[in-house]
């Protein structure tokens, strides 16, 4: 399934309502559903006893709580102003998708990216009165997920240790990674992801060891949102006659995406005659 094709419906898991001694309260979404490289919505309501028509209003949206919370988006509704007015730095991606006057603080972030999953807070502050605002303590938990993307390819080894291909993949959920053969799956095994924070989380790498010459072998990534290949052939070193020591192309990669695109990316290795060993071949997109 291609992920472009995926609809852009927000995933509303459940209702979240928090409400304070002093009158205020707060309506938002528990968890968020994005899609990478989409527009998502953190729907955030909020009512409060005495009505604020006349008062200047400040909304702040932070991702994270307490000390160590980052402000992602501020801005300040005048009285008789159509929009919420934000600061001259404020990042392009963030802008308020309700109108604070109709008591509506939701925010909305374009082209979402794997890096932006996390919980983040909606805060509502009168100006001009002390201690009149209201922050919601729950969050909504943003969750983006990602269809698989082969990041890379490559062979590395010696004539005497033998040779392994690694393919690193990126997705969320974390992509399935299988090897095939020229006729059958062969059994690869994970040495990722090496850490456990962000965005390393989404990254994972396989090896496939006993990479032969003369030999095809396909990278496999899988996830609900799609899958990508990306084929390997090693070509066995050719040695002419009158030219022993010279080195002659042997790795050749096939990377061939599957989806709504298709990348062909070549890549060559150099056999090393003299000293036996294979340089290492890295093959790199985006």
């Amino acid at each position: 399934m291609d992920a472009r094709s995926v609809s852009l419906t927000l995933l509303f898991v459940s209702v979240v309502i928090c409400s304070g001694d002093d009158g205020w309260s707060t309506k938002v979404q528990s968890e968020v559903r994005g899609i990478e490289g989409y527009p998502v919505v953190l729907p955030c309501t909020f009512s409060h006893p005495q009505h604020s028509q006349h008062s200047s209003l400040q909304v702040v949206w932070r991702l994270g709580h307490g000390a160590g919370a980052t402000v992602l988006f501020r801005c300040t509704s005048r009285p008789g102003a159509p929009t919420c007015e934000a600061g001259l730095q404020q990042d392009q991606r963030y802008r308020l998708e309700g109108n604070p006057r109709e008591h509506d603080l939701s925010l909305r972030i374009n082209g979402v990216a794997l890096q932006d999953s996390g919980r983040y807070y909606c805060r509502v502050e009168v100006l001009g009165r002390e201690h009149v605002n209201f922050e919601d303590k729950m969050g909504t938990r943003l969750r983006v997920e990602a269809p698989p993307k082969i990041l890379a390819l490559s062979v590395e080894g010696s004539e005497r240790s033998g040779y392994r291909a690694l393919c690193r993949v990126q997705g969320s959920p974390l992509p399935d990674v299988q090897w095939l053969g020229p006729d059958d799956l062969l059994e690869g095994s994970l040495v990722g992801p090496l850490a456990q924070g962000s965005p390393a989380r989404y990254h994972t790498v396989s090896q496939l060891g006993d990479v032969a010459p003369g030999q095809q072998y396909t990278c496999s990534a899988s996830n609900p949102l799609g899958k990508e290949q990306a084929a390997l052939y090693v070509l066995p070193p050719r040695l002419p006659p009158a030219a022993a020591a010279t080195p002659l192309p042997l790795l050749l990669l096939l990377s061939v995406s599957l989806g709504a695109k298709v990348l062909l990316l070549v890549g060559v290795g150099v056999w090393m005659v003299q000293g036996g060993a294979l340089q290492r071949v890295s093959c790199w997109w985006k």
